[in-house]
């Protein structure tokens, strides 16, 4: 292989191999940067905007607007998106570029670092200190009353869920459609957390982007839950265990999402990972404790790197397919050339 002519390729398979490849780099050594510098900080601003401005009453007006509102922002952002990747396909090391722009919409270091947060003050005892990091950095619910195993379980929660939503399913829809999807589903993802809620104010709102963003993770959500299985035995945990409580609970949750890669989760570990008064997955097993956090932090560590490799893997050694255009223009330039 020519090496220099594979680093400075100008488009197809190979490009987005090598952003991904980058952006997952740069977000482990570097993390995210602060917000004022963070399209994603950037995204929950306006959408915070698109929220004050709200009609006050009528739920189908709220609905409306929130969906006009919402949609049009994340049109005008795929528009954007596709701007900057033309733009950066013009350079020998564009891709470079556009994996640091995709670095900025995973989370991976800042999701490892929220579950070490937690980790340390339940691993000594200190159960007031580690709900409010669990509060800080990982679930909007109140966490006063919560005793040290459903710390632990909401933080496993949270570490499984966050591993599609904010790694698994950015590079997904990267891997899809470029920049522009990757941008496109960052910004529907943020508006969900931000409007998705079922008060007064936001239920008929939000509803439109909690659907499309329904809708957008249902691959991405089944594809962790099956990274979690296969990540299992490498990653200290039960495979066997985690397809079949991932079977079993993995609807269990309101979402038709979030429920798939948690379900996996708790079977891997042999835990029972409960909300109160909402969902119990993985009931019967041992509940968790403060040890779980590290252990689940490992699982979906590898069970991510290892989706990530095996797509690259396959990128690599598939052979890329030419579009028609191309092949009709290589025909005719062969012919004018014998001819």
């Amino acid at each position: 292989m020519n090496v220099r002519r594979f680093f400075v390729t100008q488009g197809g398979r190979q490009r987005r191999v090598l952003a991904v490849a980058a952006a997952v780099l740069i977000d482990a050594v570097l993390g995210d940067p602060s917000s004022r510098f963070h399209p994603v900080a950037w995204m929950g601003s306006w959408i915070g905007i698109v929220r004050k401005q709200a009609p006050r009453r009528g739920a189908m007006a709220s609905f409306f607007y929130g969906a006009a509102a919402i949609g049009g922002s994340a049109c005008l952002l795929g528009l954007i998106g596709r701007w900057c990747s033309d733009g950066l396909q013009r350079w020998r090391l564009g891709w470079l570029a556009e994996g640091a722009a995709l670095s900025l919409l995973i989370a991976w270091r800042n999701l490892m670092r929220a579950g070490r947060a937690v980790a340390r003050p339940l691993e000594a005892g200190d159960l007031a200190e580690a709900r409010r990091q669990l509060g800080w950095h990982l679930v909007s619910r109140d966490v006063s009353e919560l005793d040290e195993s459903l710390v632990a379980a909401a933080t496993v929660e949270s570490l499984a869920e966050n591993s599609s939503d904010s790694v698994i399913a950015p590079l997904f829809w990267y891997g899809i459609g470029g920049l522009p999807a990757a941008l496109v589903y960052r910004f529907v993802n943020t508006a969900d957390a931000m409007l998705g809620y079922r008060d007064a104010e936001r239920e008929w709102l939000g509803k439109s982007s909690a659907r499309v963003d329904d809708l957008l993770n249902l691959i991405p959500a089944r594809l962790t839950a099956l990274l979690i299985v296969a990540g299992a035995a490498l990653g200290g945990g039960s495979a066997g265990q985690a397809r079949r409580i991932w079977r079993r609970d993995g609807l269990k949750t309101a979402s038709p999402n979030a429920g798939q890669p948690m379900s996996a989760a708790a079977g891997a570990l042999g835990v029972e990972l409960e909300k109160v008064g909402q969902y119990r997955l993985g009931e019967g097993l041992r509940r968790p404790g403060a040890s779980d956090i590290r252990r689940a932090s490992r699982l979906m560590s590898v069970s991510v790197f290892l989706g990530i490799a095996v797509a690259v893997a396959a990128a690599l050694l598939l052979p890329e397919r030419k579009s028609a255009g191309k092949q009709v223009r290589r025909s005719c330039q062969t012919e004018a050339q014998n001819g």
